[in-house]
């Protein structure tokens, strides 16, 4: 059985690329407070989209999907699951909840990681909710002839708890030791949890919530306010390309860190740069039609009204309407498509 050394991570060689993302997330984090300081009423409303998307997106990577009214209805508390698929987006949504509401009372020990896992699987009545996995599991791909490769094999059920342990010892004992960067703790962390695979189904949404848990005990907030898991489905063959990079040689402790680290400290430097992009917005008080003019010229390509909304948190979806449609008008907008599937591009 493999072990595990955090406090040696200062020995790895990181590169400029990764150690800039380190020093740049710190940057934005000692803004981000600032910022929330300034306008927290606005910045709050930031928080509800967040949720919104994140319980979405964390679930559709797995191929857990609903339709937008009923995501936006289950995680505001509104309706009940009616299926398969929406209990298990009710369990996310009360994981995430926990971790939103009480990061810094979670430990980060095997028993808690179980008991995360067993409120993100409370709605199904599963007998392994919170248990470890009993039967060895794979990581496998299927390709577009139709055929199955396994890519990687999980430590076996015996040895699950064990080493599930160790993540967690080593992981305490470096950010108590600070022996270890935490911005270089948390994907590594991340990435052994996601190689002892310990549970027989939820392991990468249970990974993203605890890539939410680790940033917020450590004072990245970013998650709270723009969503994680949006930004990783969106950029789903990535996030897979860098994890099959990393998890090479895992077996013999002989694994390249390196493409992970980076694909996960880059997604968290591009939200706080959505973060920075949507506070300019709220910033000072300007007339709806102004705000809305600013956030198109945020977007490139074609948008949606949705992603004009997120944009601008504090103005109404009414309001919001109103400025896309005198945009539309005086030629600033180009309007395609109709009813859901309208977009709008800027005319520039």
């Amino acid at each position: 059985m493999r072990d595990f050394h955090y406090n040696q991570l200062t020995n790895e060689r990181w590169d400029t690329e990764t150690l800039g993302f380190v020093a740049t997330i710190n940057r934005f984090a000692g803004k981000q407070e600032l910022y929330l300081k300034q306008r927290p009423a606005e910045l709050e409303k930031l928080v509800e989209i967040a949720k919104i998307q994140s319980t979405e997106s964390s679930n559709a990577i797995e191929g857990i999907v609903t339709t937008a009214t009923r995501i936006r209805q289950l995680v505001e508390e509104k309706t009940t699951p009616k299926n398969r698929d929406e209990q298990e987006i009710a369990g996310y949504r009360d994981a995430l909840n926990i971790i939103h509401e009480s990061f810094d009372a979670i430990p980060i020990t095997r028993n808690y990681i179980l008991q995360l896992h067993k409120i993100m699987c409370s709605h199904m009545n599963s007998p392994m909710a919170g248990k470890t996995k009993t039967v060895q599991n794979y990581i496998s791909a299927t390709f577009q002839d139709g055929h199955t490769e396994v890519l990687f094999t999980p430590p076996g059920p015996v040895e699950t708890p064990r080493m599930l342990d160790r993540i967690c010892e080593e992981y305490n004992q470096a950010i108590g030791n600070e022996t270890a960067d935490p911005l270089l703790l948390i994907p590594v962390f991340i990435h052994d949890f996601l190689c002892i695979h310990p549970f027989n189904d939820g392991n990468g949404r249970m990974s993203r919530l605890l890539t939410t848990l680790l940033l917020y005990r450590n004072g990245f907030y970013v998650g709270k306010y723009i969503s994680l898991e949006a930004k990783i489905e969106k950029s789903k063959a990535q996030y897979y390309r860098s994890l099959r990079e990393s998890q090479w040689k895992w077996e013999e402790g002989m694994e390249d860190i390196i493409p992970f680290t980076k694909y996960l400290l880059g997604t968290v430097v591009s939200a706080y740069r959505d973060f920075e992009d949507r506070f300019s917005l709220v910033e000072t008080k300007i007339p709806a039609l102004e705000t809305v003019r600013r956030a198109a010229h945020y977007k490139l390509g074609t948008f949606s009204k949705q992603e004009v909304r997120e944009l601008c948190p504090s103005l109404s979806v009414s309001a919001i309407e109103v400025a896309l449609r005198k945009l539309v008008i005086s030629g600033e907008l180009t309007r395609e498509g109709a009813g859901k599937a309208t977009r709008y591009k800027v005319n520039r």
